[in-house]
């Protein structure tokens, strides 16, 4: 359900945030990658990303939805890629796509993501 879905992600999210202390979890937050909703993959990658866990497959698992058909989940693949630093480099062209879009969440998401990376 749609809880379960946002708990997940949050869940992700706070594991971001914990450092050692959440090192113990990150198999499950590595799992969540496969969960198939934008927000639980982007807010898991971001998480894996902040431990130094997400490489070429984790952001690639993220950069598929920078084309999505729904536009909610290219914000937050647009956001996810400001938060992932240098993993999210080969992906940059993609968001840099994203100005054109119709949607101006897109657009924005996508110059703050262009933005964190200088």
């Amino acid at each position: 359900s749609d809880n379960d879905r946002d708990v997940r992600a949050a869940a992700c999210g706070a594991l971001g945030k914990h450092g050692e202390a959440a090192e113990q979890y990150l198999d499950a937050v590595a799992a969540c990658l496969k969960d198939g909703n934008a927000s639980v993959q982007c807010a898991a990658c971001v998480a894996l990303q902040k431990h130094g866990k997400a490489g070429e497959a984790e952001v690639t698992v993220v950069a598929q939805y920078l084309k999505h058909e729904n536009w909610m989940a290219r914000v937050l693949a647009c956001q996810a890629m400001g938060d992932l630093g240098q993993a999210a480099a080969p992906h940059l062209g993609a968001v840099a796509e994203c100005l054109a879009e119709e949607d101006g969440d897109v657009r924005k998401a996508a110059c703050e993501a262009l933005g964190k990376h200088g």
